[in-house]
């Protein structure tokens, strides 16, 4: 009968454990989300010879230059203490990176059918951008734009916003701080207007939006790689960006009735090229237009 009762106890102290290591290492995950993109990659000024996964001439150059730069970053997160590591492909549709050239550690999400949200949640410790662009209209922003080439403006509650700043707002929907940015000079400018604090890794700078002077690929790679540890090391310094609600999202096009006008709660078109998009949240009013 002891004896039953022994190894009854030794059982249940072994589950308790168990359960305790787990809360544990669930409570230590460092879970790091990558926004990546094209147009913020060192080398890269040219939309037609470059970025177009169909007729740029120079494609595969930018896809090895690009996952030079994501595998830098993959290297140093895990170097400064991430426990995993989410790389989103988020360039044209997503056709920019290989599961057979990104770096094992990480998780590739990519295809069709991604989420506005881009799958983030409260799961994830922070948010990074490799390759990031400046917005439409930034000064000196190489190859700047805001989600679209038919996109004039975005505003928040009248704060304008780029890919940038809206993905940051998002993110800190769920509680999630973005703590680093790859890109030009624009670019990170445009990031610690947000969140000053935020390492920024300026791998060019643009002298027009098609021109600037760029670091070398290796120095790049290099200088993601230590960025990326440093924001990693300070992760606990960090706060995510929370914007108060209700949220309106404001949206000018560059051409008339784009999109076609579906008159629904919350949706608003204020002349041909203007939309406003309202909600309780960001991610309330977003999902009305649906284009993260």
């Amino acid at each position: 009968m002891l004896g039953r009762v022994l190894s009854w106890s030794l059982a249940v102290i072994a589950l308790v454990t168990s359960a305790m290591i787990a809360t544990a290492q669930t409570s230590n995950s460092r879970k790091v989300y990558m926004v990546t993109d094209m147009e913020g990659v060192d080398g890269i000024f040219n939309w037609e010879d470059q970025c177009d996964p169909f007729k740029s001439p120079r494609w595969a150059e930018s896809q090895k230059l690009l996952t030079g730069e994501v595998n830098a970053a993959v290297d140093g997160l895990y170097e400064g203490g991430a426990t995993e590591v989410v790389v989103a492909d988020l360039h044209d549709s997503s056709r920019s990176l290989s599961v057979t050239t990104v770096d094992p550690r990480a998780r590739l999400l990519q295809g069709q059918g991604i989420p506005p949200t881009l799958g983030i949640d409260s799961s994830y410790s922070a948010i990074i951008f490799i390759g990031q662009h400046a917005m439409a209209g930034a000064e000196k922003g190489v190859l700047n734009h805001t989600q679209a080439f038919t996109i004039q403006n975005i505003w928040v509650n009248n704060k304008l916003a780029g890919e940038i700043g809206e993905r940051t707002m998002l993110a800190g929907y769920y509680g999630v701080p973005v703590i680093m940015l790859s890109g030009d000079a624009a670019a990170c400018k445009e990031i610690q207007d947000l969140v000053p604090e935020a390492e920024c890794a300026e791998v060019k700078s643009g002298v027009s939006r098609t021109g600037g002077y760029s670091l070398s690929h290796t120095a790049a790679c290099a200088l993601i790689r230590e960025k990326a540890r440093r924001a990693m090391q300070h992760l606990s310094e960090f706060k995510s960006y929370k914007i108060a609600g209700p949220v309106e999202v404001r949206i000018e096009f560059t051409v008339e009735s784009t999109p076609v006008y579906r008159p629904r709660e919350g949706v608003e078109r204020i002349n041909e090229r203007t939309y406003v998009y309202r909600g309780k949240d960001i991610v309330d009013a977003w999902l009305k237009w649906g284009d993260f």
